[in-house]
C-alpha cells in the first residue's frame, strides 16, 4: 500500500484531490479573520516575511490564500513521499514549494539537502518573499515548534506573523497531527499575531526560549479559533 501511495501517478492524484478539497473549504466556509491588519505593513512594503500555522491545520490553510497572493511566497515542504502530494496541492493553489526536512544524526545526504534548502528559504524571504511554514512538521510532535523556523528569522531579520485556523464542525484525521477536516459550508476563524523577531544576535538559550514562546502562542491563537468557529475538540472536553 505505501508503495502505490508513493507511485508517481498516485501522488498526482492525491495532490488534485487535496486541492480541490482545499479549494471547496476555502470557498465554502464562512471565514472570520481576527487581527487580520498586523500583516497590513508587510503587504505594503517590499520585505519579506514567515508565517507559521501548525502541521494539523494545512487542509483547511487555503483560509490565509487570498492574504498571501500578494506577494510573492513559497511553502516549506517536506521531500518526503508524503510531502509530494502536498507540494503538488500547494503548487495548483499558486504556492510553489522549498522542499526541506530535518536530518537524522549522521544522515550526510539529507544534511547536505537541508543546508541547500535552507539558504534557498533564506534567500527567498531576503528577496521579499513570505515563506509558509508548519513547524511542528513533518514528524511532530504536534504544535511543538522545531528550531528552523525561528533560525531563518535570525537569519533573514524578517518578521514572523502567526496563524492559528479552525474550522466548525470537523472531524480530525487519526494521523499524528490529528489533521483538522473541515466540513463545506460550516464557520471558520483565522486568528492573526505579529510581527515577531528573532533577534541577529540571539544565543542558543535565547533562540530556546524564543522557540517555547512562539510556540505556546501559536497554540493560544489556534485555540482562540476554535472558540471563534465554534469548534470543540472532543479529546479536549473529555
Amino acid at each position: 500500500m505505501k508503495k502505490l501511495l508513493r507511485h508517481p501517478a498516485t501522488q498526482v492524484a492525491l495532490g488534485w484531490v487535496l486541492h480541490a478539497y482545499m479549494v471547496l473549504v476555502r470557498r465554502t466556509v464562512r471565514w472570520r479573520h481576527e487581527n487580520i491588519e498586523c500583516v497590513d505593513g508587510v503587504l505594503a512594503s517590499d520585505q519579506g516575511a514567515l508565517a507559521l500555522c501548525w502541521h494539523g491545520r494545512i487542509p483547511v490553510a487555503l483560509a490565509v490564500a487570498k492574504v498571501w497572493w500578494r506577494k510573492p511566497r513559497a511553502c516549506l515542504v517536506s521531500p518526503s513521499g508524503d510531502g509530494e502530494f502536498f507540494a503538488q496541492a500547494m503548487a495548483h493553489a499558486r504556492f510553489p514549494s522549498i522542499r526541506a526536512s530535518s536530518a537524522k544524526k549522521g544522515d550526510s545526504v539529507k544534511a547536505r539537502a537541508l543546508v541547500a534548502a535552507f539558504r534557498e528559504a533564506v534567500k527567498f524571504v531576503t528577496g521579499g518573499g513570505v515563506l509558509i511554514v508548519t513547524p511542528d512538521g513533518p514528524r511532530g510532535p504536534s504544535e511543538v515548534m522545531a528550531p528552523g523556523a525561528a533560525q531563518i528569522a535570525r537569519r533573514t531579520g524578517a518578521p514572523v506573523f502567526m496563524m492559528g485556523i479552525a474550522v466548525s464542525p470537523a472531524s480530525r484525521a487519526g494521523s499524528w497531527d490529528r489533521a483538522m477536516i473541515g466540513r463545506p459550508f460550516g464557520k471558520g476563524a483565522v486568528v492573526w499575531d505579529g510581527p515577531f523577531h528573532a533577534p541577529a544576535d540571539a544565543d542558543d538559550a535565547t533562540m530556546e526560549a524564543l522557540i517555547a514562546d512562539w510556540s505556546a502562542r501559536l497554540s493560544a491563537l489556534t485555540r482562540r479559533a476554535e472558540v471563534l468557529a465554534g469548534y470543540v475538540d472532543p479529546l479536549a472536553a473529555r
